[in-house]
C-alpha cells in the first residue's frame, strides 16, 4: 500500500468526480493502482467455478435468500447514515463476504455481520469519498496472512459513516485513524470512572483468497458455487427506482453493490428474461426492500466483480470471551475489580 499522505490525496481527489447529480464512488484504474491495489487482482490456489462448471448445469434461477427455504443472506445496510458517506465499495464487499460466512456456517446460529468501519479506518483502499472494487478483499487477505486476524465484527466497531478526511456531520470532531480503538473497542461505564479501550482479542473473520471476474456466465458460476459477489454498477438509472426490472446498458461504473443471485420472468414472446438480484446499501426504504432487479447485460453490472473465499471466523466454538469492560482483552485497561 502507498503512504497515508498519498492515499489521502487520492481519496480527496475522487470526491470531485460527479455524473449528473450522483457522486462517483468508484476509483478508476489509475486511482486504484496508485493506491497500491492490484487492478482486477487474483490470489487463490483453488479451482475456480468458471473453469469447472458447465453452462448447461446452471439453473434458470438461483437466489441465496431462499435455498430450499433457508435464507443465507445477511443484513441489508445503509451507507448514508448517520451522515452521508460514499462507502458503497466497502459495503458491497462486506455484505457479500458476510453472506459467504453464513453459507460456510450452513445458515446456523446468529448472523455474523462484519465491520465496514474497520475498512474505513484501517484499509487505505477507499474512504467516504469513494474506493475500489478490488481493494477491500486485497486488504483483508493481507491482514489475514500477516496477522492471522481479519476484519472485526459490527458489534465491536459499528458503522459511523466517517473516514479520516471526511468533514461531514460529526466526522471532523473524532479520530478515524487506524489504531486499536478504531479496530475493536468497548467502554466499561460512564466517565470519569469508566474507560473506553481497544481490544487485543475480538471476533473477526479472515479470507484465504480473492479474485475478480466479469461476464454473465462467470458471475453465475461463482455465485452458484460459492455465494454472493461484489460488483460495480451504473447507479444513475436507479436513483429513483421503486420496483420492477431495471434495464439499459449503462454508461459507466460509479457505485458498488452485491449480487446474491438471479431470477427470471416470462416475457410476451413466451421466453424467459433473466435478471440479477442485487442488494444495494441505501437502506430498506429504497427499492424492493433494499434490493433491485437488474436485467442481464444492463447497468454495467457484469463489467467488474470481486469475490473472496472464507477462512476462519469467530463463533461460539472458538471465541475468546472478554469482560464487559474488556479488561482481560485490553493491553492498557485497568485491572478488573
Amino acid at each position: 500500500m502507498v503512504s497515508t499522505t498519498a492515499t489521502t490525496l487520492l481519496l480527496v481527489a475522487s470526491a470531485t468526480a460527479y455524473k449528473g447529480h450522483y457522486r462517483n464512488e468508484v476509483w478508476s484504474r489509475e486511482q486504484t493502482e496508485a493506491a497500491g491495489i492490484i487492478w482486477r487482482g487474483n490470489k487463490t490456489s483453488d479451482p475456480l467455478p468458471h473453469d469447472y462448471i458447465k453452462d448447461e448445469d446452471l439453473p434458470d434461477a438461483y437466489d441465496w435468500r431462499n435455498i430450499n427455504g433457508v435464507n443465507y443472506c445477511t443484513m441489508s445496510r445503509n451507507q448514508h447514515i448517520p451522515q452521508y458517506c460514499g462507502s458503497c465499495w466497502a459495503h458491497g464487499a462486506v455484505s457479500a463476504l458476510g453472506d459467504r460466512v453464513k453459507i460456510a456456517r450452513k445458515g446456523k446460529g446468529i448472523d455474523i455481520n462484519l465491520a465496514v468501519q474497520h475498512i474505513l479506518n484501517c484499509g487505505e483502499v477507499g474512504s467516504c469519498h469513494g474506493g475500489s472494487v478490488d481493494g477491500p478483499y486485497q486488504w483483508m487477505h493481507d491482514i489475514s496472512t500477516k496477522t492471522g486476524t481479519g476484519i472485526s465484527y459490527e458489534t465491536s466497531n459499528p458503522y459511523m459513516a466517517c473516514s479520516s478526511e471526511s468533514q461531514e456531520g460529526f466526522c471532523g470532531a473524532a479520530d478515524w485513524t487506524c489504531n486499536a480503538m478504531n479496530t475493536a473497542r468497548t467502554c466499561s461505564t460512564f466517565s470519569p470512572e469508566g474507560h473506553c479501550a481497544g481490544l487485543t482479542h475480538y471476533p473477526n473473520a479472515t479470507i484465504t483468497g480473492y479474485g475478480s471476474i466479469s461476464g454473465q456466465a462467470a458471475m453465475q458460476k461463482e455465485i452458484f458455487a460459492r455465494g454472493p459477489i461484489s460488483c460495480g454498477i451504473d447507479a444513475m438509472p436507479i436513483l429513483n427506482y421503486t420496483g420492477g426490472i431495471a434495464s439499459g446498458a449503462g454508461e459507466g461504473v460509479d457505485h458498488v453493490i452485491s449480487v446474491v443471485g438471479w431470477g427470471n420472468v416470462l416475457n410476451t414472446k413466451g421466453t424467459l428474461d433473466q435478471y440479477w438480484i442485487v442488494r444495494n446499501s441505501w437502506g430498506e426504504f429504497w427499492g424492493e426492500m433494499g434490493y433491485v432487479r437488474v436485467a442481464f447485460g444492463a447497468l454495467m453490472v457484469e463489467e467488474q466483480c470481486s469475490w473472496a473465499s472464507v477462512g476462519t471466523y469467530t463463533d461460539t466454538s472458538n471465541n475468546y470471551p472478554c469482560y464487559e469492560g474488556g479488561e482481560n482483552c485490553c493491553q492498557f485497561c485497568p485491572k478488573a475489580k
